[in-house]
């Protein structure tokens, strides 16, 4: 029996909706699976009766797409999480190091929008703080499509980069760091209590290159919640009223965050777990010398191709994670 007033909570109808369109998502996949599946079968009984070469080939291309399909809705199974079917917002930070660091973040940056954008993902940037002489300092990115928070959360961690650096002139090797944080975008109908007189909001003028586009007015928005002291601010539209908006969504989802590292923190403390948060306890470090390495610390998984890495090739280290979380859980 419906418990009174269900659907008049837009909250609950909301995640009713949101549950049903995943389902028939999930469907429809395995259905054009299981078609490809059947056509790839036929066309092996009759390159084996023809002894097609051609046809061999291209069942093997067939098998090749199948696994990949196998492997991804293998991998959206294991995305349980209240939020891990939505969009997320990723902000990163440089670490010591001055020019070296911030260069260690925007070379991130790129990597993350490769990533967004070999998966047919919407990404932008919400604010950025260039670096003094090269790279960022830091800088907040939305990334939009659908699981997005659910895989790059196993993101959320500190990278550590060991390089020869090109800014110092003795050719020596650093090591730079670089923390990401990724928090869950909040959905249209999922209320976040936020009272107004709890927001000191200010305003003051984007920054630019200069010259004729360089924005005149106080359109940059700032929003610091007082109780909190979470510290928010969004700079990359034209308009104040855009920006305020935008502003208002990331101190949404970073209340949210906050809510959930809440909760993370008392099961852990019923488990009886100890969490590691020092800078120090890097996710993952990427060589460029003496050797090409990528080796995520948690896993254990290694790729040696650090180029590929940083153009994107991330989904390796994201589901070997994903499948260790649920191991341990």
């Amino acid at each position: 029996m419906t418990a009174p007033g269900f659907w008049d909570n837009q909250e609950e109808s909301q995640k009713v909706t949101q549950s049903l369109s995943g389902l028939k998502e999930r469907v429809s996949s395995f259905e054009v699976l299981r078609g490809i599946c059947e056509d790839t079968q036929v066309l092996l009984e009759l390159g084996r009766e023809e002894d097609d070469q051609d046809v061999a080939q291209e069942v093997r291309a067939e098998v090749k797409k199948l696994t990949r399909m196998v492997e991804d809705m293998e991998l959206e199974v294991l995305l349980s999480g209240p939020y891990d079917r939505g969009n997320a917002i990723i902000a990163l930070h440089a670490g010591a190091g001055g020019t070296e660091a911030q260069d260690w973040v925007e070379m991130l940056m790129r990597m993350y929008m490769r990533w967004a954008e070999d998966h047919k993902y919407k990404a932008g940037v919400v604010d950025m703080l260039p670096g003094d002489e090269a790279g960022v300092k830091s800088v907040t990115l939305e990334i939009i499509g659908q699981n997005v928070y659910g895989y790059l959360r196993s993101e959320k961690g500190v990278h550590r980069l060991v390089r020869i650096s090109p800014f110092d002139s003795a050719g020596r090797r650093h090591t730079s760091f670089a923390s990401l944080d990724v928090l869950p975008e909040v959905q249209e109908g999922l209320e976040v209590d936020i009272n107004t007189e709890d927001l000191k909001v200010d305003t003051y003028r984007s920054g630019g290159a200069g010259g004729q586009h360089v924005n005149k007015t106080d359109s940059a928005v700032r929003i610091t919640h007082l109780p909190t002291g979470i510290v928010v601010q969004c700079q990359s539209e034209r308009s104040q009223i855009s920006n305020r908006n935008t502003a208002m969504k990331l101190l949404k989802a970073k209340l949210l965050d906050l809510e959930i590292k809440k909760k993370e923190a008392e099961l852990s403390a019923v488990r009886g777990e100890q969490m590691d948060i020092a800078w120090g306890s890097q996710i993952r470090s990427y060589i460029f010398h003496p050797y090409s390495l990528v080796k995520d610390h948690r896993t254990g998984v290694e790729v040696g191709n650090v180029n590929a890495v940083m153009n994107g090739e991330i989904d390796i280290f994201i589901s070997s994670f994903l499948r260790e979380n649920a191991r341990k859980n």
